[in-house]
């Protein structure tokens, strides 16, 4: 097992489907942050469905394909990051995020997908990363913003929710660019973030 230090108090550990009830419990107390943007995070209704979802990511993981990790917040699990899709052949990826109100205002997002990014860039060599976000979802796309990633364009209507159709806002950020951003630091002193991320899967 091991854990990344975010803060003095937190830290990014990977969740596995033997922490269902614990996730559980956490998306519980975020699914008003979440239910509008995770499709996963409205599927996980119970624990039978939480431990499906971390499962679901496991399967990923064993496959290159995919990963999820929690952000302990003075032991107590307050958000995540992942890569909703994980493509070394094509060269590409996504990340998203979640929280719970715990969670935000810490900068603790901003620091975990700098991690992921550092991770698919300079250690696994993939040449895009991708951050899909609703366009009525202020907090996500202030992630995107802070990772200096470029906005590609809106997908209209691309996913509904509860009957409405939402845009989707595609934002991106190249190898060449992550490295001259950030010379492969992921040492950051932006303030806080929170919300989630809205992807397009999961």
């Amino acid at each position: 097992m091991y854990a990344v230090p975010l803060a003095e108090d937190a830290e990014l550990r990977p969740l596995e489907p033997w922490q269902a009830a614990e996730f559980f419990e956490h998306i519980e107390r975020a699914r008003a942050n979440t239910d509008p943007w995770i499709p996963w995070a409205t599927r996980s209704t119970d624990l039978e469905s939480a431990r499906a979802t971390l499962q679901g990511f496991a399967d990923r993981q064993a496959a290159d394909s995919g990963r999820i990790f929690g952000i302990w917040l003075d032991g107590t699990l307050v958000g995540g990051v992942m890569f909703v899709h994980f493509d070394t052949a094509a060269g590409m990826c996504e990340i998203g995020v979640w929280t719970e109100k715990n969670g935000e205002g810490r900068g603790l997002v901003s620091i975990a997908v700098r991690h992921l990014i550092d991770y698919a860039v300079l250690e696994r060599g993939l040449h895009r990363v991708e951050w899909w976000n609703s366009t009525g979802n202020a907090r996500s796309r202030a992630v995107a913003q802070r990772m200096g990633m470029h906005l590609d364009g809106t997908m209209r209507e691309h996913q509904l929710y509860n009957g409405v159709r939402l845009d989707y806002e595609v934002w991106s950020v190249l190898a060449h660019e992550w490295r001259a951003r950030t010379g492969g630091s992921t040492d950051s002193g932006d303030g806080g973030t929170g919300g989630a991320a809205g992807t397009k899967s999961g």
